[in-house]
């Protein structure tokens, strides 16, 4: 066996990687260095996704630069793979912005508050995050109306914060590191508030809102889909209801493809966590869309019920691809499972995730299974603003240097940052600058939806026309909500 390094040969290997790139380096951006144009990359993203929902992808990303932001995953993993690199990797989160946080249930039912997404996470210079998140708390700071120089402080807070936790966790023993919580999450206005919606997110709740007796429903949607139903669901069964455009009950034989597949998820789960799922019968399946960047992307809810009709249980099978970030780190090895990458990368990186975690296949298509919304809940907008984004800013700062830490070296991360500001202000500089860019490239979305289509592009931005599209976002225009109307029940 090799003797590990200690803590300090650790840190001067962070501290030698400034000569493979100074922390000054990471600052500015150059949109010249680009080689490809980042609307044909969002474009050759979309392929492979169910064609007639990528037109609400485009809708929700034209709301905003920040919906655009939450979409272009694609294009910044390009942009950030045109430069030198510090080489330090670490389990990336890969979609690092703020509404990637949030909150959900522990197996012992206590919520817990953390990084919730990661469809793209992957192993990759740890900064690639950190510039990420950075980009987004001025984006979506401008969104909530909270002037430049406020969203400058955000960013700088949340790195500030982030190296010196990762400092602290020099100091401390790795099971430390490990169990590392953050306790002062009640005490700040803009989690207080996510916590709150997140405890009323209870299953019964999901049940309401999700579902609907078979009694009040007519027509095709009225048939239950599993033979169960009847016998196992009492004496008044219930079934999804149709929230278009987001949720619609799927046909027969795709639902049993679906259900079918529960067999191999449950091999993903350790044994114990099987034996839970084995007493819940599956009753329904819907098509979900969720999300920005996920729309167009197959996802599946099951709903299951337990003891009885008050024991419900809904599971969310998304499908998965390969990282965005996957053409700039090199292919792996081996095939890799996509569903098993992200359940794994996330298990990696959280204090404690979703016991029913895991992944499956249907149809030669990878998929991740996990809770839907179990307690779970997200910032809004409207909060992060004045001391809100402040305080927000360092929560960010503190959970992704505890998920670096968890999945990384932090004593070589430590190393390379320093106790000094000036990899602070670096990054905060590229996350200025990125954010402008963000902004051009959302403008270049609307130009092109104009040419294309001109109610498009009215009906993408509220109403507003095509011409005023093209100036800066305007704090109504951040705040207007898409029009979702027109998604063809075909998509299905």
């Amino acid at each position: 066996m090799t003797t590990p390094l200690t803590s300090r040969e650790r840190r001067a290997l962070g501290q030698a990687q400034r000569k493979h790139m100074r922390r000054a380096g990471h600052a500015g951006w150059q949109p010249k260095s680009r080689t490809a144009d980042p609307l044909q990359l969002l474009a050759q993203s979309m392929r492979g996704r169910v064609p007639a929902l990528v037109p609400i992808k485009y809708d929700r990303m034209a709301v905003s630069p920040f919906g655009f932001f939450r979409g272009a995953v694609p294009i910044m993993a390009s942009d950030l793979s045109l430069g030198p690199n510090t080489g330090i990797y670490t389990q990336l989160c890969g979609d690092a912005h703020v509404r990637n946080l949030g909150a959900f249930a522990g197996l012992d039912n206590r919520l817990v508050f953390d990084i919730n997404d990661f469809d793209e996470t992957i192993r990759g210079p740890f900064e690639w995050d950190i510039k990420r998140m950075a980009t987004s708390l001025i984006l979506a700071g401008r969104e909530s109306g909270a002037r430049d120089a406020h969203c400058r402080d955000a960013a700088h807070i949340f790195l500030e914060r982030y190296r010196t936790q990762m400092r602290a966790f020099t100091r401390m023993t790795i099971l430390d590191v490990a169990r590392y919580q953050v306790h002062r999450l009640r005490d700040l206005r803009p989690i207080s508030q996510i916590l709150r919606i997140a405890e009323r997110a209870t299953p019964i709740h999901s049940l309401e809102t999700l579902t609907v007796p078979i009694d009040e429903t007519s027509g095709a949607n009225k048939a239950p889909i599993t033979s169960e139903l009847a016998l196992r669901a009492g004496a008044h069964p219930r079934i999804f209801k149709t929230i278009e455009p987001d949720l619609t009950r799927v046909p027969g034989d795709i639902a049993r493809n679906v259900l079918d597949s529960l067999a191999t998820y449950a091999e993903s789960l350790l044994p114990e966590r099987r034996y839970l799922l084995a007493q819940y019968t599956p009753l329904d399946v819907a098509f979900k869309i969720v999300g920005t960047g996920s729309v167009g992307l197959r996802d599946y809810c099951v709903y299951l019920q337990g003891n009885n009709a008050k024991d419900p249980l809904f599971l969310q099978i998304k499908e998965e691809v390969s990282s965005a970030y996957t053409p700039y780190l090199g292919e792996p090895p081996a095939p890799v499972h996509q569903g098993r990458r992200v359940a794994e990368g996330q298990r990696a990186m959280q204090l404690q995730s979703d016991p029913f975690l895991g992944w499956t296949t249907i149809q030669g298509r990878d998929f991740l299974v996990r809770q839907l919304n179990d307690h779970k809940a997200s910032v809004e907008m409207d909060e992060l603003k004045s001391d809100g984004l402040l305080e927000y800013a360092s929560v960010c700062g503190e959970l992704l240097a505890r998920g670096h830490a968890r999945s990384g070296d932090c004593a070589m991360l430590a190393g390379y940052i320093g106790t000094s500001a000036r990899f602070d202000d670096a990054i905060a500089n590229f996350a200025a600058a990125y954010a402008d860019q963000t902004e051009r490239d959302w403008q270049a979305l609307i130009r092109s939806r104009s040419q294309a289509s001109p109610q498009t592009a009215k009906k993408s931005i509220g109403g507003k026309s095509a011409a005023k599209a093209m100036k800066p976002a305007t704090k109504s225009q951040r705040r207007s909500q898409i029009n979702l109307e027109s998604r063809p029940r075909a998509a299905l």
